[in-house]
């Protein structure tokens, strides 16, 4: 449906006199209800309700200005005190009921006629309601309404609420002078300030968004001037961060004066908030076409890059922005930051120091240069330019934060600790301060600490995986193995690709001696990961612990593929090839973890071992001195050191060996027992006996393994040996 205007409505005088009187004469004889529409700017509409009162003394006429959105004017106008005396009834400021509409309309980029017809794009709730309550209107009010509106909110009758515009008495235009609209216009521009629109309540953003509008919608207003109120409608919709709406607002502005740099501008920093990055440097690159010497464009330009990873173009940016303003410290201050990225970090430090040099104070740029100090392992500087950033603003948690790592780096956990928790101190919800609090307690062995630290961390940030993930080798180092794989298994649930948690989770499986599932565990890190060498090396180990030793190798090999001087997984396929019964391979194995790491001492003596099972029985003896030279009290490699001397029948030697195993293990049954075959040998049967009644009290099993063992077949047939024996053997069967 369209509005069309009566004859009174098309043949109104010009003149605004007459069109006054006109408008009176409508006024005095209309009894009951009517409906007039004025439209008028806000002040004009003052001014014509303090000229009707005046000229219409015999009517009782009062005013409701709205002030605030409303979709249900009926109510408004039923709850008026004196509501049956009103012969009049001005109403103006309907334009905040459309507020949302209008800023949906300029988001949205709407042509002028999709802002006002009929049809597709849905109809403002007030004037719904105008449209749907007309009857009453008139049935329950005798009242004459006067609609004092603005041409933009009149357009809207016309075309979005015709069924209640049909119904108008009059339509009277009050115009506004051409050059107060300019003059308006001029003065609101001068005014603006953006940090004065954010600091309006919303009220008062509506109503200079409304201003603006009604302004807008003059039709008499210079181009120059248009263009300036849409960049200033952009100005207030950014400082309300309608970004979109503000966006919409700078094209305008751009398409009615294309050649003003600072709509370009900022236009571009609108859209690097809506993360358009791309577009916001096409549009700065506009600006600074229009005004190469335009330093805000370069230096947003700059940052644009940076965000993009264009880093080589942001330094460039920056440096024109330097060349234009060479005292520009943030200018200095941001140019550090690609150069740290591109790894050049002594020249960035070289950029954030000219900009302390033109700002002493900046303590952004001295908290960067700690930072980058601190990259380059030069963490007594990275102190030092930590705490001058904190000597200038002491509420700085950031820096304290920061100023931990290098403390902690060389070693001073106790002070990075203190320094970690000022910062929690003054941002109690400053997760990564309690999670790198929680790393240095692990680092000091304080893990119950560092479990209550990851806590804190998570109960405010409870997706942080890093915190599930360190909380588990944390409860790993405190034996609570369960616990650490419901971490493990917390942290996979919110990164499934955290291959590192996936191979912690293996570990505290075997230890538990779930080694199945600990092999699936190392095959979903290697699922993820298939070149990570200790996903492959613990699967070995899980796999050596089933029995499974051609896999535990082969598992082995790959670690040793991916890490060719992995010295551990040398050392393990050994074992493994060991218990194949390989072992030549297993020399090899070991002698491959020894020339990695000379000084294992777990590696000699399992290649004395196997060289041992070779009956290579000197090599053997000389690969456990080795094993003994890294670990004097390695009693385990004394004891086989003595075996394989008696095997060279030098049973002097092997005694003395078995009693330095004694010596540091004086609970090891099998060197006491050993000793006493050494003697038994030698037909010694007084410490043969002695030495094997020491055996028997350690082990009982040793009763057995003597009854059968040929090292003492030469005293098998003495008393003494006989009565140990049967002593022995009464004593265990409870005789």
């Amino acid at each position: 449906m369209t509005a069309n205007f009566t004859d009174w409505d098309v043949d109104l005088p010009n003149n605004p006199e007459e069109d006054y009187q006109a408008f009176i004469r409508g006024l005095r004889r209309r009894e009951g209800f009517g409906l007039f529409f004025v439209e008028c700017s806000p002040a004009e509409g003052e001014r014509l309700i303090q000229k009707v009162k005046k000229d219409l003394p015999q009517k009782t006429i009062e005013v409701s200005r709205l002030t605030e959105p409303t979709d249900n004017l009926y109510t408004i106008v039923t709850d008026l005190p004196n509501r049956d005396n009103i012969n009049i009834l001005f109403i103006s400021g309907l334009e905040h009921s459309l507020y949302d509409y209008e800023l949906r309309k300029i988001k949205q980029g709407w042509s002028s006629r999709e802002k006002y017809t009929y049809s597709w794009k849905g109809v403002p709730p007030i004037l719904s309601h105008l449209n749907q309550q007309r009857e009453r209107f008139r049935d329950d009010f005798n009242i004459c309404f006067v609609f004092l509106v603005p041409k933009f909110i009149l357009n809207y009758f016309i075309h979005r609420a015709p069924d209640f515009f049909d119904w108008r008495s009059g339509f009277f235009n009050l115009p506004t002078d051409p050059e107060f609209a300019n003059q308006k216009s001029t003065q609101l521009i001068e005014e603006g300030d953006f940090e004065k629109y954010k600091n309006l309540t919303p009220d008062e953003q509506r109503e200079k968004f409304l201003e603006i509008q009604g302004l807008l919608a003059e039709e008499h207003l210079l181009p120059d001037e248009q263009a300036k109120l849409y960049r200033e409608l952009g100005r207030l919709l950014t400082a309300t961060q309608k970004y979109k709406e503000a966006v919409a607002s700078y094209d305008k502005a751009i398409e009615i004066k294309p050649n003003l740099a600072s709509s370009w501008n900022n236009r571009g920093n609108l859209l690097r908030n809506l993360g358009r990055d791309q577009e916001a440097i096409e549009s700065f690159d506009k600006a600074i076409e229009i005004q190469p010497d335009y330093a805000d464009a370069w230096y947003n330009r700059g940052n644009a890059l940076a965000k993009l990873r264009r880093y080589q173009e942001a330094i460039e940016s920056f440096d024109k922005v330097i060349e234009i303003q060479p005292d520009a410290h943030y200018a200095w201050y941001l140019r550090g930051y690609p150069l740290r990225n591109l790894g050049r970090d002594q020249k960035a430090i070289e950029s954030f120091d000219k900009a302390i040099e033109i700002q002493p104070d900046y303590h952004y740029a001295w908290n960067f240069r700690g930072v980058a100090l601190n990259k380059l392992r030069r963490y007594q500087e990275a102190i030092e330019s930590f705490d001058k950033v904190i000597e200038i603003q002491p509420d700085a948690h950031y820096a304290w934060y920061l100023r931990g790592y290098p403390l902690r780096n060389l070693g001073r956990d106790q002070k990075a600790i203190e320094s970690f928790d000022k910062a929690i101190e003054i941002q109690p919800d400053y997760h990564q301060a309690w999670y790198n609090r929680g790393i240095t307690l692990g680092k000091l062995g304080r893990h119950q600490e560092a479990i209550e630290s990851y806590d804190k961390t998570i109960e405010i940030q409870p997706d942080y995986h890093q915190a599930w993930f360190n909380r588990g080798v944390a409860l790993n180092k405190l034996g609570h193995d369960q616990e650490a794989i419901e971490s493990y298994d917390k942290a996979i649930e919110i990164q499934p690709d955290a291959h590192y948690a996936w191979i912690n989770r293996g570990v505290a499986l075997g230890k538990l001696g779930r080694y199945e599932e600990a092999v699936a565990s190392f095959d979903q890190a290697i699922k993820i990961k298939p070149d990570d060498d200790a996903a492959w090396y613990s699967r070995g180990n899980a796999l050596d612990d089933l029995g499974r030793y051609e896999e535990a190798v082969a598992s082995f090999d790959q670690a040793i593929k991916f890490k060719p001087d992995y010295a551990s997984a040398w050392y393990f396929r050994g074992n493994a090839l060991d218990d194949l019964g390989r072992y030549e391979e297993a020399v090899a194995s070991f002698d491959q973890a020894i020339k990695i790491k000379p000084d294992k001492d777990a590696a000699w003596y399992n290649r004395g071992n196997a060289l041992a099972n070779l009956e290579r029985y000197e090599e053997a003896v000389e690969s456990f001195d080795q094993a003994i030279k890294f670990k004097p009290d390695y009693a385990y490699a004394w004891n086989n050191r003595g075996l394989e001397l008696v095997n060279l029948g030098r049973y002097e030697e092997a005694v003395s060996s078995y009693d330095q195993a004694i010596k540091f293990k004086p609970d090891h049954a099998y060197a006491w027992y050993n000793k006493a075959c050494c003697y038994g040998l030698q037909g010694n049967v007084e410490l043969a006996v002695k030495d094997l009644q020491k055996a028997i009290q350690l082990d009982s099993e040793c009763i057995e393994m003597a009854k059968t063992d040929s090292d003492f077949d030469n005293i098998r047939s003495d008393e003494r040996f006989i009565a140990l024996i049967q002593q022995s053997s009464d004593q265990e069967s409870g005789c």
